[in-house]
């Protein structure tokens, strides 16, 4: 049914509920704010007190971050029923005055499904749809759909259209200028979007969708579902969400505290790596490289390269005797070290302790007695105490620990890509320009595809972490006695003819929770959020994990991501049809069947809600080039703004743009999108409004209005030229103008000719 424009009686009735809904609304706000402010006044007590008040103090703190994200556009639909109306928001709200009954439906929860899924067809019980928009605390409009025809007769509403869901609403959110920030579509979900967030598929889903398909906003408001939904589950474990840049992990960032979740880990593969930033910049040779699994190979051997024989003996001296470690002996002991199968670290003892016993042997032999024989001289103590004293011996420790050091994956990896020497010895299988291409020059840093090979290093090296646990023992058992030591206080502050009046039923604090469970309760509430202590552990497992623009993942980011999620639960969003990195991914099959078989599904997004047809009738030429078999979303829309491209000559090419920008008036952002080369060049046109962005930048982003400059640079800066073309012409949601001083690309002939800046 066609949408109806609502009577301004009918506008006053929502204000009035609208205005009942935050003022409970502010209730709870001033009950946690009083309840967190008594808690914070609140000092010294019981280890059990404490440990009370971190999580009182957590849990309010969380309500009024819930509470303030849901804020603005609090509620936002309506469902009628026969004799019965649904309101539905950001959060569910209760009547705690009228048994507890439901004022708003939270959008995650199953009686609100009807609101995304319901149309004339199947209307599931909904004899209207009404969408509230509102500013601030103010309703400013209302729209009803109606789905069953005595209603739309009794609204004088009869005629039958088809369209999508919310028409006007979603129209509204589309055409409205771009803010920086991401906004949610919770208002306005469509039905195949609606599918994939409240999917059960339980092991890894893709979601396969053209530019401009809600992908991202798909996969944030399935984590709000899923956080919702398993909450207990996740809660432990926590959700990581995976982005390809910090740019559009920025623009995300306030998408998910709108939608009340406010404990999940962003971050790129780039800054997975517990401590390591992504600094530098590879060239796209040398990502490709480090994305491959050949580099496994080269990681192995640049460990295997520090476990070193000595070329010639090496002699120590201990107590009055000179001892020879040669090469014989360090050789056995290497092979005792690898046979044990452990990690470089963990494998470091078994090679200490078989130089050691070498070493003690020949000691043993210099004073005159044997450790084989029975020993005249020396007894099995004597030599064990040699052994010790070995230990001690600085000398010794220092030369065993040359020849097989303990390691950390950031010293081996940037001494291998400063190293020709190391490089060769560990890549030898590569030819002189790939390790040309893999050799850096010196200085602190990584690159983001350094990151998987971090990660795969830890694993090859292990991690001796033998005195951390002791020191956690004895701080452990420090907590254990403070426990015990209130707990006696407990139990000697009660009176003794007290005690001997009490029922002998009625228990006290100390017959309740020993001392290991009071100081177990005292250590989680002084405990990080999940998703700070997830941040800092490299071995973290999560609960769900969603990677975004999943397709840049190369093979090596896979293997480090699907080390964190065991239970492979994942949401993966993207599109083949632009993987712009060498390294990234062009199968979804090749890369997840390793790792799951069969047990992965593909869903697919159809409707491309950003771009704009005119825009887009220009980027299937492109698709139609990448992959003649993909399958073209279909965009909901025109802006009325065909593409236009101007030629300029290169001396002029900056004025040109900067004329571009000047004469375009429109409301929203603006995006000059270029290959690396030129986007440094006119980096300077950058303001609050416009942004100045290669390819790789751009990735997930969407701007108003978009200059793509040199786009035939653009093709031929990677062999994946074609797919970073097609991101390019698919950020804009309104105007597309195309600045070039070559000729333009074969594929972009249908581009009509602009005269000039003004005539664009």
């Amino acid at each position: 049914m066609p949408d109806a424009d609502p009577s301004q009686t009918e506008r006053e009735l929502e204000q009035q509920y609208v205005t009942m809904l935050y003022s409970r609304l502010d209730d709870l706000r001033k009950y946690a704010q009083t309840r967190l402010s008594a808690v914070l006044l609140e000092t010294g007590g019981t280890p059990q007190a404490r440990s009370e008040r971190e999580s009182f103090n957590a849990m309010y703190t969380e309500d009024l971050a819930k509470y303030d994200a849901a804020e603005n556009g609090m509620c936002f639909g309506r469902i009628d029923f026969d004799g019965e109306r649904r309101y539905v928001g950001r959060l569910g709200l209760l009547d705690s005055d009228n048994d507890y009954e439901t004022l708003l439906l939270d959008w995650r929860a199953p009686m609100a499904r009807p609101f995304y899924l319901a149309t004339p067809a199947a209307p599931d019980g909904v004899t209207r749809r009404r969408h509230i928009r509102s500013r601030s605390r103010t309703v400013t409009g209302i729209n009803d759909e109606y789905l069953s025809l005595d209603a739309a007769r009794a609204a004088g509403v009869v005629s039958e259209s088809g369209g999508v869901a919310g028409e006007s609403a979603l129209l509204d959110a589309l055409n409205a200028a771009r803010t920086g920030q991401m906004n949610d579509i919770v208002e306005t979900i469509q039905s195949e979007q609606d599918a994939i967030i409240r999917s059960e598929h339980k092991s890894v889903l893709v979601v396969q969708g053209g530019p401009g398909t809600g992908k991202t906003a798909v996969a944030l408001h399935r984590a709000a579902y899923l956080l919702y939904t398993y909450r207990q589950q996740l809660a432990k474990a926590g959700v990581l969400i995976i982005g390809p840049n910090a740019t559009f992990l920025d623009y995300i960032g306030q998408v998910l505290p709108s939608l009340g979740e406010t404990g999940v880990l962003l971050s790129t593969i780039g800054d997975l790596y517990p401590g390591v930033r992504a600094t530098r910049t590879d060239s796209l040779a040398a990502g490709e490289l480090k994305g491959s699994l050949d580099i496994l190979d080269v990681l192995k051997n640049a460990v295997r390269d520090r476990q070193e024989v000595p070329s010639k003996p090496i002699v120590l001296r201990f107590d009055t005797y000179e001892l020879t470690l040669d090469r014989k002996t360090v050789t056995k002991a290497r092979g005792r070290a690898r046979s044990s199968r452990r990690p470089h670290n963990l494998a470091r003892p078994v090679f200490v302790s078989a130089v050691i016993d070498a070493l003690a042997q020949q000691m043993a032999e210099l004073i005159g007695g044997n450790l084989l024989d029975g020993g005249s001289l020396l007894s099995r103590d004597d030599i064990a105490d040699i052994r010790d004293e070995m230990r001690e011996d600085s000398n010794i420790m220092s030369t065993i620990t040359a020849l097989w050091p303990e390691l950390s994956p950031q010293q081996v990896l940037a001494e291998l890509w400063t190293s020709p020497s190391r490089l060769a010895t560990a890549a030898p299988h590569l030819d002189d320009d790939e390790r040309a291409q893999l050799l850096r020059g010196p200085g602190p840093g990584f690159s983001a595809a350094d990151a998987p090979l971090l990660d795969e290093l830890a694993e090859i090296l292990g991690v001796d972490d033998a005195a951390e646990r002791e020191r956690a023992q004895r701080q452990w058992r420090a907590q254990i006695a403070d426990a015990q030591g209130a707990l006696d206080i407990l139990t000697g502050s009660a009176p003794q003819d007290l005690e001997d009046e009490l029922d002998p039923e009625i228990l006290m604090a100390y017959d309740l929770i020993d001392a290991g469970q009071l100081a177990a309760r005292h250590e989680q509430g002084l405990q990080q959020t999940t998703a700070e202590r997830a941040a800092s552990d490299r071995t973290w497992t999560y609960g769900h994990v969603i990677v975004d623009e999943a397709q840049e993942l190369s093979t090596m980011a896979w293997r480090m991501l699907m080390r964190r999620i065991p239970n492979r639960w994942m949401t993966l969003v993207g599109d083949t049809a632009q993987t712009g990195d060498p390294a990234g991914t062009q199968s979804w099959q090749t890369i997840l069947e390793p790792y799951v078989a069969k047990r992965w599904k593909l869903t697919e997004l159809t409707v491309n809600y950003r771009t704009p047809a005119e825009i887009m009738a220009i980027a299937h030429r492109v698709l139609a080039e990448i992959d003649p078999h993909q399958s073209i979303p279909r965009s909901v829309r025109e802006s009325g703004s065909s593409p236009w491209a101007l030629h300029t000559t290169a001396e002029d090419l900056e004025d040109t743009v900067r004329s571009c920008l000047e004469k375009n008036t429109q409301p929203g952002l603006t995006a000059v999108v270029a290959g690396t080369r030129v986007a440094i060049e006119l980096a300077a046109l950058a303001d609050e409004s416009v942004s100045v962005l290669s390819v790789k930048d751009v990735k997930g982003l969407e701007f108003d209005t978009v200059f793509i400059v040199e786009p035939l640079d653009i093709l031929e800066e990677s062999p994946r030229g074609m797919n970073d073309l097609y991101v390019a012409l698919t950020r804009a949601t309104q105007r597309l103008g195309i600045v070039h001083v070559r000729e333009l690309p074969d594929v972009l002939d249908g581009v009509a000719a602009a005269e000039s800046a003004t005539a664009g």
